[in-house]
């Protein structure tokens, strides 16, 4: 049978852990704050958000950190790769794009948290614009 194009699947670096999406991303965006930049160690990072219930971790498990009140940061326990974000206040749960095995899945629509960027990051401005979470 041919493969469903609403299932897309990730991983970590080390394969410990795989997921599948059994959807399309709800969205996706660019975003430039602090914790993100630190939780991933580059100067931004892209996610796509998915409802829980069309997440599914096949292999492993993820390991969660609560990196401020309410906010849950998942990445692998064994190699460190982020992997996911959720709020006590999201409905999606956000996926790091670049843990996908098609990253290009991820069409950002916006760049948040743009007060806090580097300048060495470049914008592209025909996606919306925010200083902090709209």
């Amino acid at each position: 049978m041919g493969e469903n194009k609403l299932q897309h699947e990730g991983g970590c670096l080390c394969g410990a852990t795989r997921y599948t999406l059994h959807s399309e991303p709800t969205y996706s965006g660019n975003c430039h704050c602090r914790s993100c930049q630190r939780a991933i160690g580059a100067g931004m990072v892209t996610w796509v958000g998915v409802k829980p219930e069309n997440f599914e971790v096949n292999r492993g498990e993820i390991s969660y950190c609560e990196t401020s009140p309410g906010v849950q940061r998942g990445f692998c326990g064994r190699c460190g790769t982020s992997l996911t974000y959720g709020g006590d206040d999201w409905t999606d749960i956000g996926i790091t794009a670049a843990s996908l095995d098609n990253p290009s899945i991820a069409k950002p629509e916006s760049n948040v948290y743009l007060d806090h960027k580097q300048s060495w990051i470049l914008i592209d401005e025909s996606l919306r614009q925010y200083d902090q979470l709209p």
